[in-house]
């Protein structure tokens, strides 16, 4: 049983700045890439930011130099720092992760967190 736990979300003005948290637990041999997607009402989930076990990492055009993506290993867990907030950047906010279950099988899941509402306010 694996679980993806966000955490973080909330109401924020514009200008302000947030930090999601996601933790993954359960029966888990390895995590590869972790990422933050958003949603929308009405919209499509979009990828948000991405970053691998070796810490590369990728951002959607609308907020680069304002969101920062980080995991630390040790504890399964991704973070999103989010800053200079934009009432755009308002919708449900979800962590995934790609995993491996046992050393003896490389095949990836994908897991994904229940969601956390993040709300800017102009």
């Amino acid at each position: 049983q694996v679980q993806l736990v966000e955490s973080g979300g909330g109401l924020v003005q514009a200008g302000g700045s947030l930090r999601l948290s996601c933790a993954a637990s359960g029966s888990i041999f390895s995590i590869n890439a972790m990422g933050w997607y958003r949603q929308a009402p009405g919209k499509q989930r979009d990828l948000v930011a991405r970053i691998t076990s070796g810490g590369s990492t990728n951002y959607a055009d609308s907020v680069k130099g304002r969101f920062t993506i980080s995991r630390d290993n040790a504890k399964n867990t991704v973070y999103l720092e989010m800053n200079s907030l934009k009432p755009e950047d308002t919708a449900v906010y979800y962590c995934n992760a790609d995993l491996t279950l046992h050393w003896s099988n490389s095949r990836e899941f994908r897991y994904w967190g229940q969601g956390t509402q993040v709300t800017v306010s102009s």
